[in-house]
């Protein structure tokens, strides 16, 4: 699954490098969903910087938040 440039073009640069990591990692379905410390590994960055960008990211309607009994999980929308 690839993004589209004309939606890649409006990420910023972490927001990118947050989105390769999720397609790395898989989480491109709800059943495959991702925590924010299973994306900051991935990435390697500060967790603070990947929670706040993940917040943006699901503002953009680029993924989504599930909220889970212990931890949110994240994953790309379909079609993205």
């Amino acid at each position: 699954m690839f993004i589209e440039s004309e939606i890649m073009a409006t990420l910023t640069p972490i927001e990118q490098e947050i989105l390769k990591a999720m397609q790395e990692l898989g989480a491109t379905k709800e059943n495959s969903i991702k925590t924010a410390d299973d994306i900051t590994k991935k990435c390697n960055r500060p967790k603070g910087l990947v929670t706040n960008t993940l917040v943006e990211m699901v503002k953009k309607g680029v993924i989504k938040r599930v909220a889970r009994e212990k931890a949110a999980g994240y994953y790309v929308v379909s079609g993205q």
